[in-house]
């Protein structure tokens, strides 16, 4: 009556069996559907598709020390692992490399181990219009259309990476060429225009005058006060013969995203040199170290290439 085979009739009243007491106290064998659904629900609990990763523990291996000890993002990791023979055996897309994540089916990667920990939330931003004091100086609508549309080497954005506060003076100054995200890292003694004077200037001499001019062809800077000496920043060490070396141009004031490609190297700076501490404490070598890693890690923007390729291309 029914329309189903004796057997599947007989899995479900297996299913749902209870044992019921009568009138007399005695034990009935009856069906109840709630528990036939509850053993049902907590059997298809386990359906699903197998992990594609299965049983390349090679390829696991990898993607954590990936992810945990170069610190690479998930898309970082993808495409490092391209041409890994683990990797062509059981490709996983940069997606499915974000669920094992979220759900823990790797052994030693947590959301703690990703460059935003996970999170995924949109800055808010206030627009504050103010202006730069100085009439002179040139403002970021002024800068070339090279510099807007990425069309071309030589334009940069520069900022400072703070110490501690009471961890001393010592900060970091940091370029970013905005096309091919190509960085320089410079440590400072200080925050001061002095300071970044002197390493623009030892920088200058060190590739010299026509390389550094070329090479710089525009900066980007905020307000900050180690920045406001536009005029000795574009003037060559060379004074006496008045050349300018590049051109300054001024974000306006708390609009951080007019340097967006300075904030997310900042980013990626803060998780080898943690806010709050003490730059002094950090020698030149490991300050390469970071700016080495920053230029061989391959970024989503540049289609899979780091800035060193990039540069390498152009």
């Amino acid at each position: 009556r029914m329309g189903v085979r004796p057997s599947t009739l007989s899995r479900e009243l297996k299913r749902g069996r209870v044992v019921l007491l009568d009138t007399h106290l005695r034990d009935v064998i009856s069906y109840s559907a709630i528990k036939a659904q509850d053993d049902y629900d907590e059997k298809a609990s386990a359906k699903g598709p197998h992990l594609k990763i299965g049983k390349n523990y090679e390829l696991a291996q990898k993607i954590e020390d990936c992810i945990v000890k170069d610190a690479y993002s998930p898309y970082a990791t993808i495409e490092k692992l391209k041409a890994d023979s683990s990797y062509q055996e059981t490709p996983i897309s940069v997606r499915t490399l974000y669920n094992y994540i979220n759900q823990e089916l790797l052994l030693n990667v947590t959301k703690k181990h990703l460059p935003r920990k996970g999170k995924s939330s949109k800055r808010k931003y206030t627009r504050v219009t103010k202006r730069i004091k100085d009439v002179d100086a040139k403002r970021i609508e002024d800068r070339p259309e090279e510099a807007n549309e990425r069309s071309e080497l030589g334009h940069w954005e520069m900022d400072c990476v703070e110490s501690g506060r009471g961890k001393g003076r010592a900060c970091l100054l940091v370029l970013v060429e905005r096309k091919s995200r190509n960085t320089l890292i410079f440590k400072l003694r200080s925050q001061t225009q002095k300071e970044v004077q002197r390493r623009l200037d030892q920088f200058e001499k060190k590739i010299g005058i026509k390389r550094f001019r070329a090479m710089f062809k525009s900066i980007t800077v905020d307000n900050g006060s180690e920045f406001l000496d536009w005029r000795n920043l574009e003037q060559s060490f060379v004074s006496k013969r008045g050349i300018l070396r590049t051109q300054i141009y001024y974000c306006h004031p708390y609009h951080s995203w007019e340097r967006g490609t300075n904030e997310q190297v900042n980013g990626h700076i803060r998780r080898f040199v943690p806010k709050g501490c003490a730059i002094a404490k950090y020698s030149t070598k490991e300050i390469l170290e970071i700016q080495e890693w920053l230029n061989t890690y391959p970024r989503k923007i540049l289609n899979g290439k780091s800035a060193s390729e990039v540069v390498e291309e152009e």
